[in-house]
């Protein structure tokens, strides 16, 4: 017989004489009702708890199981791809090999052409070197014979802008004027070498 707490609560006795006392029993029964009640409450709680706890371990099982067979799976994979990896990777060096020595081939020809191209280059350094030292001999001893032919002019002008002895005064006068123009008509234009002091 299932009694719910409602029921102990609104239980009904027959009085009878020299019975119980109805007060002690509705207050014993009531607080026999709400421990009861609190009891049900509790297993009512316990047992969905159970329940979720139940329906976790089910998921978690499922979980482990579906994580095993992943796992097995992936070691499956794993294993494929580090096969067919290293079968790539002895494939990609003996294919590396070979181009490397080819390259190597070609960057000794290579060395070998800028060897050459860098000879010639020292020969042409070599040329220019020594064209351009000719030349600025060539400049420096056309400068000295400017400058010494210019020395030689100044020289020249300076002897001839000397004063001579005076025999009379309109003689002397006379000849200075010719002597200034004999000078303008034979000196030459003075020369510049434009770039060089």
């Amino acid at each position: 017989m299932n009694v719910s707490p409602l029921d102990l609560r609104q239980a009904k006795f027959r009085r009878k004489l020299r019975g119980l006392d109805p007060v002690e029993v509705m207050s014993f029964l009531a607080a026999v009702a709400d421990d009861y009640e609190q009891a049900l409450r509790e297993t009512d709680r316990l047992r969905q708890e159970l329940m979720r706890s139940e329906s976790a371990l089910v998921a978690h099982r499922e979980h482990e199981k579906n994580l095993q067979n992943t796992l097995m799976t992936a070691q499956k994979l794993s294993d494929e791809i580090k096969a067919t990896a290293e079968g790539e990777a002895r494939r990609i060096i003996r294919e590396a090999e070979g181009r490397s020595d080819l390259l190597l081939d070609k960057t000794h020809a290579r060395l070998e052409d800028v060897q050459r191209e860098i000879d010639g280059l020292k020969l042409k350094r070599k040329d220019a070197e020594t064209t351009l030292e000719a030349t600025i001999a060539t400049l420096r001893n056309t400068l000295e014979f400017i400058r010494e032919q210019e020395a030689r002019e100044r020289e020249e002008k300076i002897l001839l802008h000397r004063p001579r002895p005076a025999l009379s005064g309109r003689a002397s006068s006379v000849e200075g004027l010719a002597v200034e123009n004999v000078d303008k008509a034979e000196a030459p234009p003075a020369r510049r070498v434009q770039g060089l002091s």
